[in-house]
């Protein structure tokens, strides 16, 4: 199961927590999720050399957005004096007719980003630098940046093959079907004279034990230490049919 649904939406809920966080009536639902969906395009189509890695949105009555833009170049965000920045909420205001609110959080390790790290693979791609030669300096990266496991993903045609395939790569654990692991997923597109390319990135992080948000903290079990056999109690041994005394004359 854990091989063919996307990681994140997998494990909402359990370890990973909602993109979007807002209340609504149910009539009023539909409309808004196609207006997160409208935002998030605008940010990402048009500062796509931003390194965009995430767009959280929260909502705080019928006329307040607040925006949480994540990136690895913030300053093409803010851009000189705030410009971008003002720019980008006007363009949203006109677009949602809310008053908006935008932060601007930097990303600290993009390596260690899988949407950032697949992107990064598909511009070499469009460098032409060989696939085989892109994954593993992208695997290589990740490593070097505290990265538990990497998995890494390319499809259609290969340095021009007429037919198109999938290969990839991967390095340490990625325990795709445990929940309670931290699984970061990108997907990234590369146009190359041949057609497109399809990337994708899986970076397991370890394990999360609480909950998004919560302070409970969920239970693993851990296999008990035996204790050394000279330090083991001792029971009785279990004890066969009791039999009656033999009689040698019968």
């Amino acid at each position: 199961m854990g091989q063919k649904v996307s990681p994140h939406g997998l494990r909402v809920g359990i370890i990973k927590d909602w993109d979007s966080k807002w209340y609504a009536a149910a009539k009023d639902i539909p409309e808004l999720i196609v207006e997160d969906k409208e935002i998030r395009s605008y940010v990402t189509k048009n500062y796509y050399n931003a390194g965009i890695s995430r767009v959280y949105i929260d909502r705080t009555g019928d006329k307040n957005v607040s925006i949480n833009i994540f990136t690895s170049k913030p300053g093409m965000i803010v851009g000189k004096g705030g410009e971008t920045i003002k720019l980008i909420r006007r363009d949203l205001q006109k677009l949602t007719n809310k008053n908006v609110r935008i932060d601007v959080s930097e990303v600290q390790s993009p390596d260690a980003d899988a949407l950032l790290l697949a992107q990064s693979i598909a511009e070499s791609l469009e460098r032409r630098v060989s696939f085989r030669r892109a994954l593993k300096q992208a695997i290589g990266r990740a490593l070097k940046n505290g990265v538990e496991g990497v998995k890494v993903q390319v499809s259609g045609r290969l340095g021009g093959a007429d037919i198109a395939r999938t290969e990839g790569y991967s390095e340490g654990n990625v325990p795709l079907s445990t929940l309670r692991a931290n699984i970061d997923y990108g997907l990234a597109e590369a146009d190359t004279t041949y057609g497109k390319l399809g990337v994708k990135v899986w970076l397991y992080k370890g394990e999360i034990l609480a909950k998004p948000n919560e302070g409970k903290t969920l239970v693993r079990q851990e296999a008990k230490k035996r204790a050394p056999r000279g330090q083991r109690p001792r029971g009785r041994a279990p004890q066969g049919r009791r039999r009656g005394p033999r009689d040698g004359n019968r």
